[in-house]
């Protein structure tokens, strides 16, 4: 079984810095993508970046400029370094993975548990 293990969330003031951590376990045969997904109170679901596997990077418009999204040397981790917060950036943020887990099958999509990321005014 897969399982992405999140880390790095809590309560930051306006103005600061987060860095999100997200790591893969378990049988992975390629790592096509990761990337953060957000869902503040009352919204729905959103992207906030992924990059793939040639690092080919996507971002919410709302955050380019103060996000960064980058992947770790195993490939299997992924990061989000979060610059110049406001209080607009408050969700649960939810680590991304599409993935093969065996040679000949197709990608199959991954979700972590969430990371709660409160900025305060």
């Amino acid at each position: 079984q897969v399982q992405l293990v999140e880390s790095g969330g809590g309560l930051v003031q306006a103005g600061g810095s987060l860095r999100l951590s997200c790591a893969a376990s378990g049988s992975i045969f390629r790592m096509d993508a990761m990337g953060w997904y957000r869902q503040g109170p009352g919204e729905q679901r959103e992207l906030v970046a992924t990059i793939t596997s040639g690092d080919i990077t996507n971002y919410l418009d709302s955050v380019k400029g103060r996000f960064t999204i980058s992947r770790g040397n195993a490939k299997n981790a992924v990061y989000l370094q979060m610059n110049s917060l406001t209080p607009e950036d408050t969700a649960v943020y939810y680590c991304y993975a599409r993935l093969v887990k065996k040679l000949g099958y197709g990608p199959i999509d991954y979700w972590g548990q969430g990371t709660q990321v409160t900025v305060s005014s």
